[in-house]
């Protein structure tokens, strides 16, 4: 990449993309990308699908600034960094979206227990290492009032179900990552698609007793 510009770029071409579906709408959500060592990053608060360039935020892989925008943009570091981070540092993550998708909220809801689950679904095979016939988990974390007090949580979550690509925050959104930016969105869009049919099956009335596509809430 040059200077970073392509992964500078991608942020603000996925973040309009991303506004689009609801995920960052309300200033809410981002994105983060790595690449040869430097972690690109949305900045905080700030209306997503009107960013630019020059307002992505550059740090090193230990977390310090290494670029940031012009002073009089005013323009605060992603408080999502530190999970983003975490990512990198546990999972070899080359980027990580953050989604406030209503789905996402939802599907953290449904579950009795702390993680959400789904089988027989076409969409799971977008998950890497993940078929059609297996169950994918998700683990559900507790919302905090700071986005920053949820990375023990997170990190947690992540000892925990080493095979998952997400983490689900409770009436919150959910963290998604991937190899490099393409598997991260690919992820996170089966993952969406995938919150969203447990959603309308629920309205349909639909369980796992009366129905191939099972929702269950108890491990298996």
């Amino acid at each position: 990449m040059n200077s970073g510009g392509e992964a500078k770029s991608l942020i603000v071409d996925l973040c309009r993309q991303f506004y689009t579906l609801g995920w960052v709408s309300g200033t809410g959500g981002g994105i983060s990308i790595k690449e040869n060592g430097k972690v690109y990053m949305a900045p905080s608060g700030v209306q997503k699908e009107r960013l630019h360039i020059e307002d992505i935020f550059v740090l090193d892989e230990q977390g310090r600034i290494l670029e940031m925008p012009q002073a009089e943009k005013k323009l605060k570091l992603s408080a999502c960094a530190p999970l983003f981070l975490k990512a990198y540092e546990l999972r070899g993550a080359g980027a990580v979206i953050h989604s406030h998708s209503i789905y996402a909220v939802l599907a953290s809801l449904i579950s009795e227990q702390e993680e959400f689950r789904i089988s027989h679904m076409e969409m799971i095979k977008g998950i890497r290492g993940m078929g059609y016939h297996d169950t994918l988990v998700v683990p559900i974390i507790k919302n905090t009032a700071y986005e920053g007090d949820l990375t023990t949580s997170l990190e947690q979550a992540m000892l925990k179900y080493k095979s998952t690509f997400a983490v689900l925050v409770e009436r919150h959104g959910v963290y998604v990552w991937g190899k490099d930016w393409k598997e991260a969105k690919t992820h996170a869009e089966c993952y969406d698609y995938l919150f969203q049919a447990s959603i309308e099956l629920r309205k349909l009335g639909v369980s796992s007793n009366s129905f191939t596509c099972c929702i269950a809430n108890n491990h298996t």
